[in-house]
């Protein structure tokens, strides 16, 4: 047992370390990418050069003073705000500085945005906004996975009937995003027959926590979970149902059923188990796709998630928050990754840890 738990922690170490040297070479390629190489500090400093608080700040003064004075006075103060915002350093430097900081979300005021509390804190800003986009992604994708799974064994056990081929045909619909559908449905629920709202996350006015801004929640959401269910569940069918059909022709499920065992113990012990590690890589890999289009799809929706801050950043070139946004992608692919390690040693008994830190 002790042998056990230390291949276990040594395996988790090593690929702790691996994931995070990836999540920190990516995040610094994102930092030299969104700062064009430094550029867009010239552009800070050109705000600093021209921020009304410190010139207010230079004339607060009980007499007016002198213009060369003045001058001067209102000089050193942007120099100063320079040097506390480390613009005087060169940019490796400063690139350094920005990784060090985006890695704890430490990363200052936002240019445009503004948090529900009207703070510009970046940090602030995308944990307001990061349950709105889990929400949204952990539902479609509960029912993504459930739906897709019952479906698949259904289909597995009817090979070639009319559903099957059906599901088949409708699995390349599956290539559009779902904020392509998700334009259609608004078209047809919002505007043509008036039954469901455009967007947002509720209806303006109602009490967060209240049952009726639960239920308002409940009802907006409907549209933007339909978006991503169609436009994932028919390739998530198809996938599973190959899997399941691969696996039930196996010798092992052949002596199985000559042994008189009932089709439910055999596609529960037999065919499911097995068949479960690749559809779960199959399924995180899908959601890190969907992650990427909820861009698009919150601001289609105009839900206040982390794609919409991204969206919103882009367009306004506010470097904080896209350099923000793509750290919190970052941990959630790591932290999917790195799960994902383990769901396999839990569900496939072939595979096991070894002592070397890898897989066997």
């Amino acid at each position: 047992m002790k042998e056990i738990v230390n291949r276990l922690g040594k395996y988790a170490l090593v690929r702790a370390v691996s994931l995070g040297l990836t999540l920190v070479l990516a995040v610094y390629l994102t930092i030299v990418i969104a700062n064009w190489g430094g550029a867009l500090d010239e552009v800070r400093k050109s705000q600093i050069m021209f921020e009304e608080q410190i010139k207010l700040e230079a004339m607060q003064q009980e007499d007016p003073l002198p213009p060369d004075e003045y001058h001067r006075r209102l000089q050193d103060m942007q120099e100063r705000a320079i040097i506390r915002a480390g613009l005087h350093r060169p940019f490796p430097v400063r690139s350094v500085m920005y990784l060090s900081n985006a890695l704890s979300l430490n990363l200052g005021r936002a240019e445009y945005m503004r948090s529900d509390y009207g703070s510009r804190q970046v940090s602030r800003i995308l944990l307001e906004r990061l349950p709105p986009t889990l929400l949204l992604i952990g539902t479609a994708e509960l029912i993504v996975f459930v739906v897709g799974l019952f479906m698949a064994l259904v289909l597995s056990r009817r090979y070639g009937s009319r559903l099957d081929r059906a599901i088949i045909a409708l699995a390349p619909t599956s290539a559009a995003p779902g904020w392509f559908y998700g334009i259609f449905l608004l078209l047809i629920f919002a505007a043509v027959l008036q039954i469901l709202p455009w967007g947002r996350m509720a209806a303006p006015g109602l009490e967060s926590g209240s049952l009726e801004h639960a239920l308002s929640v409940a009802k907006h959401m409907i549209l933007p979970v339909g978006a991503i269910v169609i436009g994932t569940v028919f390739s998530s069918i198809y996938s599973s149902r190959t899997f399941f059909l691969i696996y039930s022709s196996e010798e092992y499920v052949e002596l199985a059923k000559a042994k008189g065992l009932s089709d439910r113990e055999i596609e529960r012990r037999y065919i499911l188990r097995p068949t479960l590690p690749p559809i779960i890589t199959s399924f995180v890999l899908m959601i890190i796709t969907v992650w990427m289009g909820m861009i698009v799809l919150e601001s289609v929706f105009r839900w206040p998630g982390i794609g919409q801050a991204f969206f919103t950043a882009l367009t306004n070139f506010d470097t904080p928050v896209i350099v923000g946004v793509v750290v919190i992608y970052g941990y959630l692919l790591a932290v999917s990754v790195f799960l994902l390690e383990f769901t396999y040693a839990a569900l496939d008994p072939r595979v096991r840890v070894s002592i070397g830190g890898g897989q066997k």
